[in-house]
């Protein structure tokens, strides 16, 4: 169960009344628990078999990139053209994770 705050926060009773651990999602302030909470649900219903459809996106070494490219493949915006890259259209599954391998590495570079 969790217990999302509200403005002040949660009547400290409550607290002892359930046992209640606190926990924290950041070293933040926001105006409710509700955002925290959504957070906590999304990161833990993860490690439920079947919410991701498969096993493999659970790996902490899985090839990913901070860059994110969707349809169309070209997007016009006031008259300049900005294409998904080449190697991400190529169908060729090793070159595209080495892309993403370096992509990775220039964000933790900087």
């Amino acid at each position: 169960m969790l217990i999302a705050g509200r403005y002040e926060g949660v009547d400290a009773r409550v607290q002892k009344i359930l046992k209640a651990k606190k926990i924290s999602v950041g070293p933040y302030v926001l105006t409710g628990g509700e955002l925290p909470a959504a957070t906590v649900i999304d990161a833990v219903a993860r490690f439920i078999p079947g919410v991701l459809g498969k096993a493999k996106s659970l790996e902490a070494s899985r090839v990913s990139s901070p860059e994110v490219y969707t349809r169309p493949e070209t997007l016009v915006w006031k008259g300049k053209k900005y294409k998904v890259p080449d190697v991400l259209l190529s169908g060729h599954h090793a070159k595209i994770d080495a892309w993403k391998k370096g992509k990775r590495e220039e964000g933790a570079n900087r």
